[in-house]
């Protein structure tokens, strides 16, 4: 009973800008968008100002990540799949995708 408890503060302690990180995190790292390699994020009435600035800033700022800002208010993050050379076989593989930086 005590742990439920203190899983239950530690959600209730999760600041809005944990939570709107964690979720763009699991929108650009979820399988559908990682195969398509684009996201359309859309901000919810429980995302602060300063908060949604934040985040957009830091997908902004990463070079692997294009933004779109849509009409509608939402956001449209788009990347390319990373190349890699094979060590000694001059061939050119694939890596797999990395997490979000947030």
């Amino acid at each position: 009973m005590a742990s439920a408890q203190k899983k239950q503060e530690q959600k209730a302690e999760m600041s809005g800008m944990e939570r709107l990180a964690l979720r763009v995190s699991s929108m650009i790292n979820h399988p559908v968008a990682q195969a398509q390699r684009w996201v359309t994020i859309h901000r919810l009435d429980t995302d602060g100002d300063r908060e949604w600035e934040e985040v957009l800033g830091v997908i902004a700022e990463t070079d692997e990540l294009e933004l779109t800002l849509n009409d509608d208010s939402s956001v449209t993050v788009r990347w390319e799949q990373q190349e890699v050379e094979s060590v000694g076989k001059g061939q050119v593989e694939f890596e797999p995708e990395e997490a979000v930086p947030f």
